[in-house]
């Protein structure tokens, strides 16, 4: 059972106010969760039991979502990922405020999703963080060592590619790269 301090910090955080990821509950929390995540990274290629560790990190994820270790997050169980999702090698999500991943997304090796952000002033940063969304559609296909930021919609059937920096949404549909992140062309009869 979660006590009231870790709740009203959860409840901040997942609601994009201010909060303070460094209270000692907040650390317990990720402790915990980085057990569960050394169980998955150690864990020989398709057991049984990675996928049992799969689901108990993302409990809110589609049943057959595919994560290939080197796996890290925060939490996990703010990551909302459809079915058919698989996720590379050496991914990062931190998921405080809601990662969702449509139904048979690809996101490549080294891909790293942050709904975290800190103040730009020193004196505030040093006391809280906030957190925004992260929505990414249906049949898109994130490239390598892709970086999407905070508050970032992709839409459905998008392709990111390599090396890209998403710090803007980015439309269904289309073809996007470059830091920053443009759409280049269109696609799908579009």
């Amino acid at each position: 059972m979660q006590n009231a301090a870790l709740q009203d910090e959860l409840r901040r955080m997942q609601a994009g106010e201010p909060y303070n990821a460094h209270t000692p509950e907040m650390y317990a929390w990720r402790d915990e969760v980085k057990k569960t995540l050394r169980r998955l990274n150690i864990t020989e290629y398709h057991e049984p039991t990675m996928a049992a560790i799969t689901r108990e990190l993302l409990p809110n994820s589609a049943p057959d979502v595919y994560v290939e270790p080197p796996f890290y997050c925060d939490y996990g169980n703010l990551i909302f990922a459809g079915e058919g999702v698989f996720i590379n090698f050496g991914s990062i999500i931190l998921d405080g405020g809601g990662v969702y991943i449509g139904r048979k997304t690809l996101i490549a090796p080294g891909v790293h999703i942050y709904t975290a952000e800190h103040p730009l002033d020193a004196e505030p940063r040093s006391r809280y963080e906030m957190c925004r969304p992260v929505h990414i559609g249906e049949q898109c296909w994130i490239g390598g060592d892709v970086t999407i930021c905070p508050g970032v919609t992709i839409g459905d059937r998008t392709v990111i590619g390599a090396g890209s920096v998403v710090t803007k949404d980015i439309p269904s549909d289309c073809v996007a790269y470059g830091n920053p992140c443009r759409v280049a062309k269109k696609v799908n009869g579009k």
